[in-house]
């Protein structure tokens, strides 16, 4: 078959039935961005239904790009945490206006292209400590299995604690619960689209029991019209508009190393996953939407076989085709949607075996970017107090030459990052 050949499925001890299903998961675990997103930036004063359109739009092209050049199972969306610091630091709190946001957008992702373009990446790549690869993907899981245990009411926010057990007779919750028993028991079985059937079964379950309810949405494409190439650049003369700039370069450069050297099968594939994230990140803030990630719910695709570009392609033809039917996306229920996560999360934190506790001044960095990247809500945060705290350590006990120089500038670039922060 042709499409086997493109992609070198068999290459990749794969199949075309296991990308597709890798596919159609990926895409049933991201989807609600479709939904989420718009929400986030419209409090930015964007209009609602064209950020709508702008993120099925650019998540098409990053899908498709991941796919054809990286022919990579990463799925590239707008992402969660970026979209907040778009619309709540740097349109509220900086005062850009959305249109000047979006030029930043542009402007950093040219900027995160020619890291990515040049050695630029290598050398950032390859100065990271094994001991800190390892923590981020432990971070990742973690963050996912928290981002899991919201969605589906287990854990719920407190005034007292920060955050607390929920309300287990919650139908949410309990859908939840359900949920998670019925897709551990079909993953432990090793049957074949479990995260799907999980997902499918627990719909069902919802809709039956009257503990999943649909929301009303539809799609209006002339507002996508006052986005499009809708950035505003007169605002490069000022103060504010750099920093915003150098903080998603920052963040889109960092938190994309990070998340491909989390998720990625084969690391050969990193430098075109790493251009593809910079071409795309770029086209968010023309399509007018703030930037794009590699997805953390990429590993659902990937733990349900994906190993190709074919399952990028395919979620991206899903998300295309989601223009027709966004009304039936918001049919699943946070119940259905975070059993899966829960479950990677935990695939996730068994690297945390590869990092080496025994030595403080490896594991101590490696536990921070763990606790930070969920408890901080960010992963670029927690990653900044890792790579601050790895050469302190070092020099601390006097082991300078293991410390890449490059580390040096990443630590002091994240701390300029939260210097920036604590004046806007």
């Amino acid at each position: 078959m042709k499409l086997s050949r493109f992609f070198e499925v068999e290459k990749h001890h794969s199949t075309v039935k296991r990308e597709i299903l890798a596919g159609v998961t990926s895409f049933f675990t991201i989807a609600y961005i479709i939904i989420v997103n718009p929400l986030i930036l419209a409090d930015a004063g964007m209009p609602y239904y064209g950020v709508l359109l702008a993120t099925i739009l650019t998540s098409v092209a990053g899908c498709f790009f991941m796919g054809f050049y990286a022919n990579a199972p990463i799925i590239l969306t707008p992402g969660m945490g970026v979209n907040a610091f778009f619309t709540y630091t740097i349109i509220q709190g900086m005062g850009l206006s959305w249109r000047e946001a979006l030029a930043a957008v542009i402007l950093s992702g040219i900027l995160f292209l020619i890291i990515a373009s040049t050695k630029l990446k290598d050398v950032l790549s390859e100065s990271i400590p094994a001991s800190l690869k390892h923590s981020i993907t432990v971070g990742i899981g973690l963050f996912l299995a928290f981002i899991g245990l919201q969605k589906g009411g287990i854990i719920e926010a407190s005034t007292t604690t920060f955050v607390k057990l929920g309300h287990l007779s919650h139908p949410t919750t309990l859908l939840t619960i359900i949920g998670l028993i019925i897709t551990l028991f079909l993953f432990s079985r090793n049957i074949k689209g479990s995260f799907l059937i999980g997902i499918a079964v627990t719909c069902l379950i919802g809709y039956v029991t009257g503990w999943a309810h649909a929301a009303e949405d539809k799609l209006e494409l002339s507002p996508f019209m006052q986005l499009f190439f809708g950035a505003d650049f007169k605002g490069m003369w000022s103060l504010p508009f750099w920093i915003a700039t150098f903080s998603l370069t920052m963040i889109v450069t960092f938190e994309n190393m990070g998340l491909l050297h989390g998720l990625l099968p084969d690391q050969k594939k990193f430098p075109k996953a790493f251009q593809a994230n910079a071409v795309t990140s770029l086209i968010s803030g023309v399509f007018g939407t703030s930037p794009t990630i590699s997805t953390v719910e990429s590993a659902a695709g990937i733990s349900e076989g994906g190993r190709t570009g074919l399952t990028s392609v395919v979620t991206g033809i899903l998300f295309l085709a989601s223009i027709a039917v966004t009304p039936f996306l918001s049919l699943i229920p946070d119940g259905a949607i975070a059993p899966v996560l829960i479950i990677i999360g935990g695939l996730m934190v068994q690297n945390i075996q590869q990092i080496p506790l025994s030595d403080f001044t490896e594991g101590f960095p490696a536990f921070l970017i763990i606790a930070l990247i969920p408890l901080t809500y960010s992963i670029v945060d927690g990653l900044a107090f890792g790579f601050i705290a790895y050469p302190i350590l070092k020099l601390a006990v006097g082991q300078r030459k293991q410390i890449p120089a490059p580390m040096y500038i990443i630590a002091l670039l994240f701390l300029i990052n939260f210097v920036f922060h604590s004046f806007i």
